[in-house]
């Protein structure tokens, strides 16, 4: 299995990754406010299929490099969101703010967990390319996060991931 996405239909990419368990924890780090923060994003959630999402970007949380200077107005950014799926500790998904719709599905594997990340209906294979790359390098913190090990780099992965998955996705 790649760490890279797969494509899976026009305007979709499918990641799989292993990752430390139990099922359980990985789904903490999802969908709680203040462990989501530690890999990916904080915000507030109400915890069903139709609750409100917040998701608050402060990479300084886990990012070990200076922001560059093409992400800096992002910092502190917040999207207004809603929960598409919610079934513990197996489904998580919700809407992006362009509409397109990320789920992450969890799979027990022995002491180990299979994470399924698919995000469907992006509108662009640009748009397509840039948020590739930025899952893989959130992933890539996960996985860091959940094997008790601080991130040695997520900013300067971006670049070489976005030409990666712009060959990839052709």
């Amino acid at each position: 299995m790649s760490d890279y996405a797969e494509p899976i239909e026009v305007g979709a990419v499918r990641f799989q990754r292993t990752l430390p368990g139990p099922i359980e924890r990985v789904f903490a780090h999802l969908v709680d406010p203040a462990l989501r923060a530690t890999w990916f994003a904080g915000g507030a959630i109400e915890p069903r299929v139709g609750g409100k999402l917040v998701l608050r970007f402060d990479h300084s949380n886990f990012a070990p490099e200076p922001v560059p200077e093409r992400f800096a107005r992002a910092m502190g950014f917040e999207m207004q969101s809603q929960v598409t799926r919610f079934d513990p500790p197996r489904t998580f998904g919700f809407q992006w703010e362009d509409g397109s719709e990320v789920v992450f599905e969890l799979e027990p594997k022995g002491k180990q967990v299979l994470l399924t990340l698919t995000h469907r209906k992006v509108a662009s294979r640009d748009t397509l390319r840039n948020v590739s790359a930025g899952w893989h390098s959130h992933l890539d913190v996960l996985a860091c996060t959940l094997q008790g090990e601080k991130p040695k780099a997520f900013w300067s992965r971006i670049e070489p991931l976005e030409r990666d998955y712009e060959k990839r996705l052709g």
